[in-house]
C-alpha cells in the first residue's frame, strides 16, 4: 500500500504539532511544510524528514493531504487551492472568517472528494 502524501501549511506553534503526528503515522508520509518563515520551514522539515518551502502553491500537486494551520484570514484562499486540485483539507479551526467561505470551502469539498458526505 503507498503511504498518503502529507503536508502542513503554516508550522508555528500548532502547524508543528500537525507535522509531527503525520511523521508518526505508519501510513503516511510528511512529504512537506510550508511557512512564510524559511527559517521556521527548515527546522520542522529537517526534524521530520520533509521538504521546506515558503509558497503553498509549490505543493499542491505533490501531496494527498494537507493541513491548513495559516492565520484565519488566509483560510479559505489556500483551503481552495488545494481543494480545487482535489487535495483533502484539515483546516485549523475556525475554518474561516465568514460562513460564506465555510459554505464554499464545502462545496468545493463535496465537488472535488469521494470521502466528503454529502448531507454535510
Amino acid at each position: 500500500m503507498n503511504k498518503l502524501k502529507c503536508a502542513v501549511v503554516g508550522v508555528g506553534y500548532l502547524g508543528k504539532f500537525h507535522a509531527e503526528k503525520y511523521a508518526s503515522l505508519p501510513d503516511c508520509e510528511l512529504t512537506a511544510v510550508v511557512d512564510v518563515d524559511i527559517e521556521s520551514a527548515q527546522r520542522i522539515a529537517g526534524k521530520f524528514g520533509a521538504k521546506a518551502y515558503t509558497d503553498y502553491q509549490e505543493i499542491i500537486s505533490l501531496v494527498d493531504a494537507v493541513s491548513i494551520v495559516v492565520p484565519t484570514t488566509y483560510h479559505h484562499e489556500v483551503s481552495m487551492s488545494f481543494l480545487k486540485a482535489g487535495v483533502h483539507v484539515l483546516v485549523e479551526k475556525p475554518i474561516t472568517v465568514t460562513v460564506e467561505e465555510a459554505d464554499e470551502l464545502i462545496e468545493m469539498a463535496k465537488k472535488k472528494t469521494s470521502y466528503c458526505k454529502s448531507d454535510i
